[in-house]
Order: structure tokens, then C-alpha cells, then sequence
């Protein structure tokens, strides 16, 4: 017994180092914490409950039977997170790379299965070289084991991929599947090909921070949600972040308690939108004014700028908010800001958290660049992510509501529960002018006749007024009360229960 307990020890030992402490001065050089460092942060202290410590690669080929390390590159298991369960895997880069190979995969397979049984996120911490080499098709096969049980787990738990070193080939994909991203810069990448192969095939000249890099893939590509200055700051945002989340699609959101009154007034909205009608405003402002303490955690913040996404606490409970920004391309929905929203709309549905849209939209983006990119397909995207929702809708149009865009953004004809409308809110197939250029065609030259027209139209249309006669709008209320009345709507909403029509599943215009 004796014997084996000392076996146990320095197999422990073994695997608590890695690939050793040259590695791990080099991981340290390069201003990345190791992998059991980050889990050490990422979950509550002594919270961690390690599996499969001892596993290692069964493959015999290049030599490969001389070199074993317990654990084969990955740390798995399970701990708490602001004293909520939840599971993990980290990836070891000082251990062959962080290579996945067959048993590496069987490790991250094992949690997933498991967070699927108890009903619990999973988060993935990224640094991996990719496939193991060594091992061919039998690695690739372990990838696809981890792709199968994404899918399975979409929309069922939440999963969360923190990519904190290089991510290439077809280790991009299992991320890509999950409901989250996140990388920090300059030490993460993620592309499908690297530079090098991008120089051979298409002769151009291009870094991997270029290519994959947090800032790229944060701001350019859309496939990062967030980007963060380095592993430290990477892993305590996560933890704030995964607050917001429920455990699975059959708990709600967690309830954090508050002394922010859901009545509380703010009287600085009553100015915040302009006179003028072509004036911009900031919507985060509104957004801010009317969350619990002012806090507000967006996603994709420089992604597709002219819609805002994110989580809010309303009475202590999160609400997903989806914004038009005035402040950006006047807040015109394109191909990039209706794939952001309807991505985000379908995750707030799949986890009953609550969606509050508030809408000032002049319609959708015209030119040949958006019809070529299919913006009628993209922007059915949001449009079918609103019809499909059953969670509660609350929506609060602040200005202009124009056209197919104004269907869109959770009008109650597409089951949104509460409709609220500012007293500055115009509700119209176009603005004035555009319209009156229609409707009195033979007009045109005429200055001061389309000016007359153009006030009629407005003194019409560029109100709530007619769309509260028909009852699409359940009322006009004053800025100031926004977050009263939202409060109390979503109050009203909370056990709201209605299901669609049994499918396997619908066509989403992908």
C-alpha cells in the first residue's frame, strides 16, 4: 500500500507540473498564466473537484510510447462560480502543445456529458496547437466527438469558450458552436488556415494577429463577443458575466438582490432625444438609466455598433436588451447588426431571460453592398428570432419606427407582450419627406407645397398615435418612467406561459 501511495504522490506531482517548469516560464514569458492558474482564478477557492487526472495518450507511433504525461494536456472537472456549479476544461499548451488527442478529447467529453446530466454550463478554456499530429484521424475523430456533444448541448446548458492562446484548423469549430466567445489580445487567435498557408494559397502577406486576432475577430468578423487585455482581466469578466446565465434552459436566471427601486424616475430622459429628428442620442444612456445600479454588460461591443446587446438586472433579475444606436449609421439595420441581434434574441430565448428592445430604426440599410450580401435573408434572421421568442417581450419605441423595420423589432405583431411608445416616437412606413415625394409626385418643384405636405404627413404619422388607436402600441409613456413601467411589465410577464406549434425544428433562413 505504502508503495502505490507514493506511485499515487509522484504521478500527482507529475501532473500538477505539466510539461515542466521550462514551459512554464515560457507560458509565463509570453504574459499567459498556466492552465491550472486560470482555473484557479476562474472558479471559487478550493472549489475545484479534478477528474481523470492520471489519463494519458494510448499512441505508440514516432515514438511516442517513450513520453507520458498524466492528465495528456488537459485539466478537467467541476467547482463553483460565485458559489453556483458549473464545469470546466483548460487546456495545457506546455503539454505537447495543448495538442487534443484521442484521450484528451475522451476527458473533455466526460464533463460535457456530465454537465449535461446535472444541468450545468460548461466553460472551455482555449490553448491549444490544434489536432495531435501523431495521432491522425484518431484525433480528428476526438474533435468531432466534442462537435456532436456541442450541438446536443445548444440551447440545453449554456457553454462559453475562452480562447486565451491559438485556436486553428478544426479546433475553431467546437467554440463556434458555443453560445459565447471570448479572447484576449495578443496572446489568442482563431482561423481556420493560418498565415502561411494563406501566403501559398491566395499569395497574401498577413499576421495571425491580423488574421485571428482578438481585435479582428472582436470587431471585423463578429466571432468573438468580447475581446480583454490579458488573462487575468479575461477570467474575472467571465465571472461576472456568467451571473447573468441560468444553469440550464429549465431553471430561470439567477436573482441578485438590489436596493435600486424598481419606481425609480429619471428625469434626464424626458431630454435625451433630440428636436431634431436627425439629431443622434446615445441609446446606452437609456439603457444604463434604466438597469439596476446602472450597470449593463454588453456583448459585441465593437461588432455591428449600430445595435446594442446585452444583459441588464431589472428588480434584480437579468433581462436581455436589445437597442437600435442612433449614434451609428443612424441605427439602420444591416446584413452584420441583424445577424448580432438575432443570434443574441435566440440565446435569451433558449435560457428564459427576458427580451426589452428599444427601437429607433429608419428601416433597413439600402445600396447594392447589402442586397448583394443578401440583407433579405440576414435581416429575416432577426425578424424570425422576435416571431419564434416566447419568453417576455417588452419593447419601447423612443423615436423613429419606419416601415419592415418596425415589424421587425418586437412590434406586437410578432407577439411582443408590452408595447410602449415615447411621445417622440414616430410610427410610419417612411419618414415625411421620403413619403411625401411618393405620395405627391406630380408636387415635386414645388417647394412650398411639399413643405405643407410634408408637415401634414408629420402632424399624421411622426407620432404614436395612430398605432396606439389600432392597439399596437399599449401606451404612451413618459421617458422618465421607462424603467417603472418596464419593471412592472416584466413583473406582470413572469409566468407567462405559451409554446409553438410541435416541429423538429424550423427552417431559420441561415
Amino acid at each position: 500500500m505504502h508503495e502505490i501511495i507514493q506511485q499515487l504522490d509522484e504521478k500527482r506531482k507529475k501532473a500538477l507540473l505539466g510539461g515542466g517548469q521550462k514551459r512554464i516560464d515560457n507560458q509565463h514569458a509570453k504574459g499567459k498564466l498556466t492552465a491550472r492558474e486560470r482555473i484557479e482564478l476562474l472558479l471559487d477557492p478550493d472549489s475545484f473537484e479534478e477528474w481523470d487526472m492520471f489519463v494519458e495518450h494510448r499512441c505508440t507511433d514516432f515514438d511516442m510510447e517513450k513520453d507520458h504525461v498524466p492528465g495528456d494536456g488537459v485539466i478537467v472537472g467541476y467547482g463553483t462560480l460565485n458559489g453556483r456549479l458549473v464545469f470546466v476544461y483548460s487546456q495545457d499548451f506546455t503539454v505537447y502543445g495543448g495538442s487534443l488527442s484521442e484521450a484528451h478529447a475522451e476527458k473533455i467529453c466526460k464533463v460535457m456529458d456530465q454537465a449535461m446530466k446535472i444541468g450545468a454550463p460548461v466553460i472551455g478554456l482555449n490553448d491549444s496547437g490544434g489536432a495531435r499530429i501523431q495521432e491522425g484521424v484518431a484525433s480528428l475523430g476526438g474533435y468531432a466527438e466534442v462537435f456532436q456533444r456541442n450541438v446536443m448541448a445548444s440551447g440545453v446548458i449554456p457553454q462559453i469558450s475562452m480562447i486565451m492562446g491559438p485556436c486553428a484548423g478544426g479546433a475553431v469549430y467546437s467554440p463556434a458552436m458555443t453560445d459565447f466567445i471570448f479572447m484576449v489580445k495578443d496572446s489568442s487567435y482563431m482561423f481556420v488556415t493560418g498565415p502561411e498557408v494563406v501566403k501559398t494559397v491566395t499569395h497574401e502577406t498577413v499576421t495571425a494577429e491580423q488574421l485571428g486576432g482578438a481585435t479582428t475577430h472582436s470587431s471585423k468578423s463578429g466571432v468573438a463577443d468580447l475581446a480583454f487585455e490579458n488573462d487575468v482581466e479575461a477570467l474575472m469578466m467571465l465571472r461576472r458575466f456568467v451571473n447573468y446565465l441560468p444553469a440550464n434552459n429549465k431553471e430561470k436566471p439567477p436573482v441578485w438582490p438590489t436596493d435600486d427601486r424598481a419606481d425609480r424616475m429619471e428625469a434626464s430622459l424626458n431630454t435625451l432625444v433630440p428636436d431634431d429628428p436627425n439629431k443622434p442620442y446615445d441609446i446606452k444612456e437609456l439603457i444604463l438609466k434604466i438597469a439596476d445600479e446602472y450597470e449593463f454588460f454588453e456583448i459585441q461591443p465593437e461588432y455591428a455598433k449600430n445595435i446594442v446587446v446585452g444583459f441588464i438586472r431589472m428588480e434584480g433579475s437579468t433581462v436581455g436588451v436589445v437597442a437600435n444606436q442612433p449614434m451609428v449609421l443612424a441605427g439602420c439595420l444591416d446584413i452584420d447588426s441583424s445577424k448580432k441581434a438575432a443570434r443574441f434574441v435566440r440565446f435569451c430565448d433558449a435560457f428564459n431571460i427576458p427580451i426589452l428592445t428599444l427601437v429607433d430604426v429608419p428601416g433597413f440599410m439600402p445600396g447594392t453592398t447589402q442586397e448583394y450580401g443578401g440583407i433579405i435573408k440576414h435581416g429575416a434572421k432577426l425578424l424570425y428570432a422576435y416571431a419564434e421568442a416566447t419568453v417576455p417581450k417588452v419593447t419601447v419605441i423612443t423615436r423613429k419606427a419606419y416601415g419592415g423595420a418596425y415589424d421587425v423589432m418586437s412590434s406586437k405583431h410578432l407577439r411582443g407582450d408590452v408595447n410602449f411608445a415615447w411621445p417622440s416616437a414616430e410610427i410610419a412606413v417612411m419618414g415625411p419627406k421620403g413619403a411625401v415625394e411618393i405620395i405627391f409626385r406630380k408636387d415635386i418643384g414645388d417647394e412650398e407645397k411639399i413643405a405643407a405636405r410634408t408637415e401634414e404627413y408629420r402632424q399624421k404619422f411622426a407620432n404614436p398615435f395612430i398605432a396606439g388607436k389600432r392597439g399596437y402600441i399599449d401606451d404612451v409613456i413618459m421617458p422618465h418612467e421607462t424603467r417603472k413601467r418596464v419593471c412592472r411589465s416584466l413583473a406582470m410577464l413572469k409566468k407567462k406561459d405559451i409554446s409553438n406549434p410541435w416541429r423538429k425544428h424550423g427552417n431559420i433562413p441561415l
